[in-house]
């Protein structure tokens, strides 16, 4: 499953709908811009925290990923713990690889 939402993530930056960066993906919320908000697994508590409650005002979802700024950093190029999805379409596929179950075998069971 990490790797699909990496592999969206990388197309997302490929065609311009990718916003990481607190300061970039804040002003990106307050326009109402961003579809989805997504969050590293080692962000700290504190950003965090600013950022979903930034989302939450703009009615838009915040989603904590099972990948590390260091996984990020190896798939985008940068290392970056606040990533925003700018189209709705991508941000639906990156929300539905995110609920779904961690290992589909079991799940067929």
């Amino acid at each position: 499953m990490k790797n699909k939402v990496l592999s969206l993530l990388g197309l997302c930056k490929k065609a311009g709908h990718l916003i990481w960066g607190f300061d970039e993906t804040t002003r990106a919320l307050e326009k109402g811009n961003v579809e989805l908000l997504l969050l590293a697994a080692d962000l700290s508590p504190k950003s965090a925290k600013e950022m979903i409650h930034l989302a939450d005002r703009q009615n838009i979802n915040a989603v904590r990923l099972d990948v590390t700024m260091e996984e990020l950093w190896y798939t985008l190029g940068k290392r970056v713990g606040i990533l925003a999805v700018t189209q709705k379409g991508l941000a639906d596929k990156i929300v539905a690889l995110t609920r779904a179950p961690q290992n589909e075998e079991e799940s067929k069971v």
